[in-house]
């Protein structure tokens, strides 16, 4: 069975995903005219804008939702295992296809604006629902909503809960199965509330916990405010194997760097659009727009300042890739590679306090539980959008059931076949999502030019698929017809 399992890794993570990705989102900078950039002031501008609805949440509900799908244990965790078999220069990497896969985060995001439905009175979207109303072809959307269901409910949820309870235990003696128990019970009560409970949460917990891990890293940043230019240099030698230590370590930079930096950014993953098609607004670039900042927040500081942690203290280890589990670089031994990395760093920064594998651990905690959070979301979106009526009820409450299940499994599994499978559900939703942006990116520039022409004159920009020659946009169709 292990073979099996990383056989079907290889086939999804091989070379054709890693660098077929990056080509992706390079395609969709220069097809967008890097809106990642021309737009900057005004993607964090719309993330303060849209109002909440009885059937929609508001622009920044729908970016914290976002948000605690991308921060999870690939900002803390993903980072350090980046560094441990990347090298430093595997953060680089990371920041490419974070830079480049956010143009990939507005085009999925704005698409599920464009072809949102509502059904039983809240906004549904997301890469299914595009991808049929793009393709007229339902059989197509339905791959992707059962990759995502098979993902997001069975594969997903055990890397986060085996980090929490990897962390826990490390931190404060916590059995597994315990940490397990308690995520399942505050997960439930949760879950059972739907889409508003969820959004009001998400919102809630992902600013404070965001803030406070940044306020941490901040302070090391400080104590070691001399190593930075160090630390800059290090990164940018490392990647383009320029380094005397790491030199030998780029395809490693590279692969590290994109798979991890997908995993943190999720851009083209096609989890973002979910809670992305739940906003309230009036023109789908606006939502787009928050998405692509989202990615930024996620990667450019959360990864960026887990990264500085470690690289700053000097707790980490550099493992070769060699199959025989030597090391180029032992700064830190005995330290497994992952999350404490992270937490030796905080342990050095305060000597004698002993409080980094406790601070590690809440803020992991947190992290990784709004992560299953908006996985069950994203499961919910699919089953809606596979079935109706009765049959929709019973399919969501079997998947509560099942992510319930599945998270407490996690929590007592190895650490290492929890991040394969992981990789595995993350694959198969990479793979599915972005074949299908290839085809379908046209809308989102039609619908770009016209936000752009409508703020040129002045105007808050209001989306009429007709006018723009979008077909199959009956949300935004009904809307325009109701107002007239």
């Amino acid at each position: 069975m292990e073979a099996i399992i990383t056989s079907v890794y290889e086939i999804l993570w091989g070379p054709w995903m890693i660098y077929g990705i990056l080509l992706v989102g390079l395609l969709f900078t220069i097809l967008t005219k890097g809106v990642q950039v021309r737009l900057l002031k005004d993607m964090f501008k719309q993330i303060f804008s849209g109002k909440e609805s009885e059937a929609g949440v508001s622009s920044f509900q729908a970016l914290s939702m976002a948000l605690s799908g991308r921060v999870g244990t690939g900002n803390i965790a993903g980072t350090a295992t980046a560094i441990a078999f990347g090298g430093p220069g595997a953060i680089f990497w990371m920041w490419v296809i974070a830079f480049i896969g956010s143009a990939t985060a507005y085009v999925e995001s704005t698409l599920a604006q464009i072809y949102k439905e509502k059904r039983n009175g809240v906004y549904r979207g997301g890469p299914a629902f595009y991808i049929e109303k793009s393709t007229g072809k339902r059989w197509l959307g339905m791959i992707f909503a059962v990759a995502a269901v098979v993902a997001m409910s069975f594969l997903q949820p055990t890397v986060q809960s085996n980090a929490i309870a990897d962390s826990m235990y490390t931190a404060f003696g916590i059995e597994h199965w315990i940490s397990g128990l308690v995520v399942c019970v505050i997960l439930g009560a949760i879950i059972l509330g739907g889409v508003k409970r969820i959004a009001s949460v998400a919102s809630f917990i992902v600013p404070f916990m965001a803030l406070g891990y940044l306020l941490v890293a901040a302070i090391i940043i400080v104590i070691n405010i001399e190593k930075v230019p160090e630390v800059l240099s290090l990164i940018i030698r490392s990647a383009f194997g320029l380094d005397s230590t790491f030199g030998g370590m780029i395809g490693a930079a590279i692969a590290w760097g994109v798979k991890r930096g997908v995993y943190a950014s999720e851009a083209g993953q096609g989890t973002g659009p979910h809670p992305a098609a739940a906003a309230e607004i009036s023109h789908p670039v606006k939502q787009g727009l928050v998405q692509t900042a989202s990615v930024y927040l996620a990667v450019f500081l959360v990864c960026t300042a887990t990264a500085f942690m470690i690289l700053f203290s000097g707790m980490y280890n550099v493992q070769l890739d060699d199959g025989k589990g030597e090391y180029l670089v032992e700064n830190a031994p005995g330290v497994i590679a992952g999350t404490a990395y992270t937490q030796a760093a905080v342990d050095s920064a305060f000597p004698g306090a002993g409080v980094g594998s406790g601070f590690v651990a809440i803020a992991l905690f947190f992290f990784a539980f709004t992560t299953t959070m908006a996985y069950y979301y994203i499961a919910e979106t699919n089953i809606a959008y596979m079935f109706e009526g009765k049959r929709q009820k019973v399919g969501i409450r079997i998947v509560q059931i099942i992510i319930l299940a599945t998270t407490f499994y996690g929590a007592v599994r190895t650490s290492d076949l929890a991040w394969v499978l992981g990789d595995i559900g993350l694959g198969l939703m990479v793979w599915v999502n972005i074949i299908a942006l290839l085809f379908l990116v046209k809308p989102s520039i039609i619908a770009l030019k016209d936000y752009e022409e409508q703020k040129k004159q002045g105007i808050d920009p209001q989306f009429d698929p007709v006018k723009l020659g979008i077909k199959n946009a009956e949300f935004w169709e009904q809307r325009n017809k109701e107002r007239k």
